[in-house]
């Protein structure tokens, strides 16, 4: 479809959306694409739903995932044309893969929401492979369709959701008020998903926590603390990854979570340094949380993953590239190889003295 901003190659989406399939243990047979001046009913053209159709029934494939989010009446249309193949889009697979890896009960809580609000308008001809919510026999009203007794069911446990939810905000805050009174400050690692922020923590944390080579491995927020080269003890908070078209009902569900970020003292925005699109990786946490009205939290751009950088580049030429027109200082590491961490950590304090000066010249 046609893409949203100049920057991003189609091509580029559609691999990255091969990589969430993969994560989500699906065997891509292949990808296409088309530009389309405005969106259809049925969200492709007629000679590409055609093209789509002849593979289908050629058996080529049982699944199509689309690299936006569709609306009901699309995926619906979509389904109808193709016979028996399932439709999902870019949501449904992200909220999917986040399933899988929520390990935590607040993490699954905010996935389950994300799930039910992403369900909830999409709920009209699907309720025959719903899993039941439970209380289906004996509640429904007089005359009270199938649909809307799932539209109830689904609205009731996304209300008891949001309780459960508020509860896990509230006692975050007790947490955060208690620590915020110690005036012990607080760095959040956020990024792409996949940049390295878990393995960074390992590195400067002593750490142990589970850090692999795929999306979201990490969806519960972790925190450590450490001694910066000042001496000066800080807390590091690893936090859940971000992507490029982060679904609004992903962030919404995960507010508990980057509520976290809010609290930051400063800001390690770890980039992979060695990816093709590690630029606009920048640009998608950047969008991110300025919508979340966080840009005026001090911010250092750590760029990762130096060491998979080709032997002939320089890797301060790239950084300075990558860094161009960011709010704040890089610093050049490797999580893996335990490269650039004390000089990481010196610009942390750098930082942090920064902000002490024109907190003590405000109060002047």
């Amino acid at each position: 479809m046609k893409r949203r901003g100049p920057r991003w190659r189609i091509q580029d989406s559609l691999a990255e959306l091969g990589e969430l399939a993969n994560s989500a243990r699906a065997q891509v047979i292949g990808s296409m694409f088309q530009r389309v001046d405005r969106p259809t009913n049925i969200y492709v053209g007629k000679g590409k739903l055609k093209e789509l159709k002849e593979l289908a029934q050629a058996g080529r494939f049982d699944t199509l995932i689309c690299d936006d989010e569709l609306t009901p009446t699309q995926q619906r249309n979509l389904e109808n044309a193709l016979g028996d193949v399932k439709v999902i889009d870019r949501t449904a697979l992200i909220l999917d893969v986040f399933a899988s890896r929520a390990q935590t009960k607040e993490g699954r809580l905010q996935v389950e929401l994300a799930q039910h609000e992403y369900l909830l308008p999409r709920l009209a001809g699907q309720w025959s492979h719903l899993e039941r919510l439970g209380g289906g026999i004996g509640t429904r009203g007089p005359g009270e369709t199938q649909i809307e007794t799932d539209r109830r069911l689904v609205r009731d446990r996304i209300q008891r959701l949001k309780r459960s939810l508020e509860d896990v905000r509230r006692h975050r805050r007790l947490h955060r008020a208690r620590r915020n009174s110690n005036q012990m400050p607080v760095a959040s690692l956020v990024g792409y998903t996949n940049a390295g922020k878990s393995t960074l923590l390992n590195n400067v944390a002593r750490a142990d926590v589970r850090a692999e080579d795929r999306l979201f491995s990490t969806l519960d927020p972790i925190t450590r603390r450490i001694m910066l080269p000042s001496g000066a003890p800080i807390l590091v908070s690893d936090t859940v990854g971000f992507i490029h078209k982060l679904p609004p009902t992903v962030v919404a569900a995960f507010r508990a979570t980057l509520e976290e970020i809010e609290e930051s003292t400063v800001i390690l925005q770890v980039v992979d340094i060695s990816h093709r699109n590690s630029k606009e990786h920048v640009r998608v946490v950047e969008d991110i949380l300025r919508e979340m009205r966080l840009e005026d939290i001090p911010r250092i751009l750590v760029l990762n993953k130096v060491d998979l950088l080709p032997d002939d580049v320089d890797p301060v030429e790239v950084a300075e590239e990558i860094s161009s027109g960011f709010p704040g200082p890089f610093a050049l590491v490797s999580a893996t190889m335990g490269l650039g961490a004390l000089s990481l950590l010196d610009t942390v304090d750098e930082t942090l003295a920064n902000v002490a000066s024109g907190v003590q010249s405000a109060i002047v």
